[in-house]
């Protein structure tokens, strides 16, 4: 009875694990931005930066915003140092035809989504700017939409953000198969922490 208990109960979370993954996950298309808003995203910066980078070359913004996490990376033979995320995204965003005077690294030190929300969408209200297109990761989505809107409506700006998944690379966790993996679960898992957390706080 136990094991038929268990099975159950296994069965049941294999049928909910991929709608908890998928619930993360949203787009919102805009045919034609002032600026593309690449997140950063410690080690995901190569994946958002493919995002960015073919976002540019469709047309769907002029230029590419990028924030600093302030975060190292792992040891560059060429670079014959640990270049930091941004410096990593920003040479990436070249190396994909992205002019280097279409990108622009944002000022200041972001330490999470809200700090982000805040430091873009100040500078795009500065600006004139009235649509933005973040680029970020797939998990990640729904949560940095949703405090970019409440950012923006709490500043009263009156702009038009979009949101698109840059391309989910082999080392990112799938729709099936997150909760079999640690990263998974910090990816999956931990965005519901994040979420609850941003949701109850900001």
């Amino acid at each position: 009875m136990i094991a038929l208990g268990f099975a159950v109960l296994a069965a049941l979370w294999i049928a909910l694990a991929p709608f908890l993954a998928d619930v993360l996950v949203v787009e919102r298309p805009i045919a034609r931005a002032d600026a593309i808003v690449i997140l950063s995203g410690a080690a995901d910066y190569a994946q958002r930066a493919q995002g960015g980078a073919q976002a540019f070359r469709d047309g769907l913004a002029p230029r590419i915003l990028i924030t600093d996490d302030g975060e190292r990376g792992g040891w560059d033979d060429r670079e014959k140092g640990n270049p930091f995320f941004v410096e990593r995204m920003e040479a990436a965003l070249r190396a994909q035809d992205v002019p280097a005077d279409a990108i622009e690294r944002l000022p200041g030190k972001v330490h999470g989504t809200d700090d982000e929300a805040e430091l873009a969408i100040r500078a795009a209200a500065t600006r004139g700017y009235r649509s933005i297109l973040i680029v970020t990761s797939d998990y990640h989505s729904r949560r940095a939409l949703w405090t970019f809107d409440r950012v923006a409506a709490k500043n009263s700006a009156n702009i038009a953000i979009g949101i698109i998944r840059s391309p989910s690379g082999p080392r990112y966790p799938g729709r099936y198969t997150w909760w079999m993996t640690r990263r998974g679960w910090r990816t999956v898992g931990a965005e519901y922490v994040k979420f609850g957390y941003y949701w109850l706080f900001n």
